[in-house]
């Protein structure tokens, strides 16, 4: 098959089956053209709550898939490729956590979205990387544990001076690779551009940017700006997707290192072996680890 033709078997079957697909923004552009919703990993578990199917095939990883089946616990949730995690969501476990709360008995626990189900079951408030910073200003707490991206968290602790943010060693291995040489590097090649970068790189990167934000912020600064060259300091399937999105500008890789083998391991076909039953894996939480997970995703609704 080409990949045209399996894209519309795969729609054809997704309509039989009445399946909902979801793909994270940082899959590759065969996925994203079949899928129901595409954005980041919240944002998707908000539009599968409020779809009418009653089947959710998730394209992106593990964590993302979890926090689907949070939501919408009544629901069949299904991972695209059983193998795809985030290694920043698997570096800090719950019994880890349950340690150095002992250590800060008076810090509140706010956890990144990027997090396992089961951590999160003894976390106090989530976060986005675009609402991090409105979350943790409005906490009445004072001290807080940050996890798991340090980098996210130094960025945070920085725009609300007035917290005292406890950071963990911890983050995602592909932002935190970037160098600042190479954002001077990727300046020199590219002059007119702006530079714009997530919250997961490092401090001394963030320095030398011109905005800072999340995947869907980024996208949303460059689609809109009147300027017409950007350098992308994310995962580089968006600087691939932007210039599908605006033909007209020009959208250069912050790095060539910015690839996600967690986010490239789905392929079409394994959502064409998903949604058809001879592929994918179904997320299976139990009630109490869903009812605890979810606490922390309601507080975060709640702030906003």
């Amino acid at each position: 098959m080409t990949i045209v033709e399996l894209q519309k078997e795969i729609l054809k079957i997704k309509k039989e089956k009445d399946i909902c697909i979801l793909a994270h923004s940082y899959q590759a552009k065969e996925i994203t053209e079949i899928a129901d919703f595409t954005g980041d990993s919240y944002n998707l578990s908000v539009q599968a709550k409020s779809a009418p199917q009653s089947t959710v095939l998730m394209c992106g990883v593990r964590f993302m898939a979890e926090t689907v089946k949070i939501l919408s616990p009544q629901k069949t949730v299904l991972l695209a490729n059983p193998s795809a995690g985030c290694p920043m969501a698997e570096q800090m476990d719950k019994e880890l956590i349950e340690g150095v709360k002992q250590q800060y008995p008076d810090h509140t626990v706010v956890a990144y979205i990027n997090t396992t189900a089961e951590l999160k079951t003894i976390c106090d408030v989530c976060v986005t990387s675009s609402s991090a910073v409105n979350i943790i200003r409005k906490l009445p707490e004072k001290n807080i544990l940050f996890i798991p991206d340090c980098n996210l968290g130094d960025y945070v602790a920085k725009q609300a001076p007035d917290k005292n943010l406890k950071l963990l060693q911890g983050g995602c291995p592909i932002h935190a690779r970037v160098s600042a040489a190479d954002v001077q590097r990727a300046k020199r090649r590219h002059p007119n551009a702006e530079v714009l970068v997530h919250p997961e790189c490092m401090p001394e990167v963030l320095a030398l940017a011109d905005f800072i934000g999340s995947t869907s912020a980024i996208q949303e600064y460059a689609r809109t700006s009147e300027k017409t060259e950007f350098i992308i300091g994310t995962e580089i399937s968006i600087a691939h997707h932007l210039s599908y999105d605006c033909p007209k500008k020009r959208f250069f890789p912050l790095s060539k290192n910015l690839i996600c083998p967690n986010m490239k391991a789905t392929s079409l076909v394994d959502v064409f072996r998903a949604i058809s039953g001879s592929g994918g894996e179904e997320i299976q939480l139990d009630d109490e680890t869903i009812r605890k997970a979810r606490r922390c995703i309601d507080r975060m609704i709640e702030l906003g």
